[in-house]
């Protein structure tokens, strides 16, 4: 009893001497940075522990993501990323029949493919429509150096992605990790299938050795029923000719009941092996692969009988295949930078800057109200509060950008972070009673929650800060003697899918990384809780309470 009582009191002098030098400054910046309220009235209390330090995460599950990377990006602060990506392919309409191998189904000629286009749209939007109807179109999501490119090379992929996991019992779903790369990589078939000739259409080499995102519509020109020319002009995406050869081998003379479903064709045509190389420095995209088309136009003899007499027209078709199944998305880091490395090699000392990383990155380890020195499930500091009888108003978690390692004016910062329950892999109270939500860009829905970065200005300035609103959290911590769980904070894609994947090798602080992280190639730095950052910048849990009268 006496060494509670004495803890108590130690905690509550430090608290009291928090508050007393809590300044009038820091209250008044306030008025745009907490939603929705103004605090007036409100006790400050700033003088919480809060503990932080990095993880490296390492190969993580990357299969069936929403939307992958694809390219280069190069952050100083962390080193380069290479993104790869894999693919299965299905039949829009299982078991074709084409007239090329029986003779009495065409009269001269056999099925014969004309082209086969690959199609993947870009996420874009549309800027401007001239009088003569030439629409302009902005790229969303490529970062980068404007008019940077590298060499995509794409080949028949010959590893099989299964669904389910025979070392599960085929209970459960196969992960696929982001370093498997080299041997997706070993196992593709040698034939380049984007192998538009240097000349024409390719001769800057756009489909392949100097490939770009590129922003301008697509304009195609064709005749209609009548004769007439007729333009379509539709929005950017990338737009490749493939293989002639290897697609009539594969599906006019596919072998007999390869191309019957496409559970069977899965397995005969393996699917599509990105590749990207020579990116000095090269961009990267975040690309809706599941948007993605091939289209093999064909022309073959349509039979027309009358009278038992057979006569025979050329007609064009199309066949169509989609780019869906199962992925993986493939990563590969270098030249990464030895103070990140160094920082995240799994040491949990009070981290001086905190590396958030996405991919097969890093996150960050939080935990606060320090120690329970008694032993009985509540933290000390906790114990504190609940004996003063605080009610909880709001709580905010801030975290202050290293603007010196960000300062690269090439660096695009994560729009936002995401804190979570790290022992169990979950989200917080505070998620779930948050339904703000942005009609315009849904990637900011739950915006009282927050995570968002606060920047200079709206339009080109550099971030300074991120703010995380955790006030159910502290509640129930407070009045519910919930456990204080440790937390993570990890940057993310969309905060609308919070879903888990999990580390091909489990560390000794978790198994798994939110899954929005795996996608998101950007990377943030931001002051940790080390004695040697300055108190300004260091991380900074504000409470906000009211006294009991």
């Amino acid at each position: 009893m006496f060494k509670k009582s004495y803890v108590q009191k130690i905690l509550f002098g430090l608290m009291a001497l928090s508050l007393f030098a809590a300044c009038d400054k820091d209250f008044n910046e306030l008025g745009t940075d907490i939603v929705g309220d103004d605090h007036f009235g409100f006790e400050r209390y700033t003088g919480a522990t809060v503990k932080a330090y990095n993880q490296k995460l390492g190969p993580i599950a990357s299969n069936n993501l929403p939307i992958n990377p694809l390219g280069f990006y190069a952050n100083p602060a962390f080193g380069t990323t290479q993104a790869n990506f894999v693919t299965q392919v299905e039949l829009d309409t299982e078991n074709p029949t084409f007239n090329n191998i029986d003779p009495d189904d065409y009269d001269i000629e056999p099925t014969k493919i004309d082209s086969i286009i690959l199609d993947i749209p870009y996420f874009s939007t549309l800027k401007n429509t001239n009088e003569a109807g030439l629409k302009t179109y902005e790229l969303d999501s490529i970062y980068g150096p404007e008019n940077s490119k590298f060499s995509l090379s794409i080949y028949q992929s010959n590893y099989f992605l299964r669904d389910l996991d025979p070392n599960q019992s085929f209970a459960e779903t196969q992960l696929f990790y982001t370093d498997k790369d080299a041997e997706i990589n070993a196992h593709k078939l040698p034939i380049l299938l984007n192998d538009a000739p240097l000349s024409g259409d390719n001769a800057d080499g756009h489909e392949n050795t100097q490939f770009y995102f590129d922003k301008r519509e697509h304009r195609t020109v064709a005749l209609n029923d009548d004769n007439e020319e007729v333009e379509t002009r539709t929005a950017p995406s990338m737009r490749l000719h493939l293989n002639k050869t290897v697609f009539t081998n594969l599906l006019l003379n596919a072998p007999s009941g390869q191309l019957v479903n496409n559970s069977v064709f899965k397995n005969y045509f393996r699917g599509l092996y990105f590749k990207v190389e020579n990116g000095n420095p090269g961009q990267m995209a975040m690309i809706n692969f599941l948007g993605g088309k091939i289209t093999v136009y064909y022309n073959e003899d349509k039979e027309t009988t009358t009278n038992n007499v057979s006569t025979y027209e050329r007609v064009f078709k199309t066949l169509k295949m989609s780019l869906t199944g199962n992925t993986v998305s493939l990563l590969n880091n270098s030249n990464e930078n030895t103070d990140y490395l160094t920082t995240t090699a799994n040491n949990t000392d009070e981290a001086s800057k905190l590396y958030l990383k996405g991919g097969q990155g890093s996150i960050a380890v939080i935990d606060i109200f320090g120690p329970d020195a008694d032993n009985n499930g509540i933290a000390d500091e906790v114990e504190v509060i609940k004996a003063n009888g605080w009610l909880i108003n709001e709580a905010n978690l801030t975290f202050y950008v290293d603007r010196t390692a960000m300062s690269d004016p090439k660096t695009i910062e994560p729009n936002r972070i995401f804190l979570y329950d790290l022992n169990n892999n979950n989200i917080l109270v505070d998620y779930t009673y948050d339904f703000s939500t942005n009609s315009t860009y849904p990637k900011f829905n739950k915006y009282v929650h927050g995570g968002i970065l606060e920047a200079e200005d709206v339009d080109n300035g550099r971030g300074i800060k991120y703010k995380i609103r955790l006030t159910n959290h502290v509640r129930n911590l407070i009045s519910k003697d919930s456990t204080n769980v440790r937390l993570g904070l990890s940057v993310t894609e969309s905060i609308n899918n919070v879903g888990f994947s999990k580390l091909r090798t489990a560390n000794s602080t978790t198994d798994s990384a939110p899954r929005m992280s795996v996608l998101n190639p950007l990377g943030t730095v931001l002051y940790g809780t080390n004695p040697a950052v300055p108190n300004d910048k260091r991380i900074k849990l504000e409470i906000y309470y009211t006294k009991p009268d």
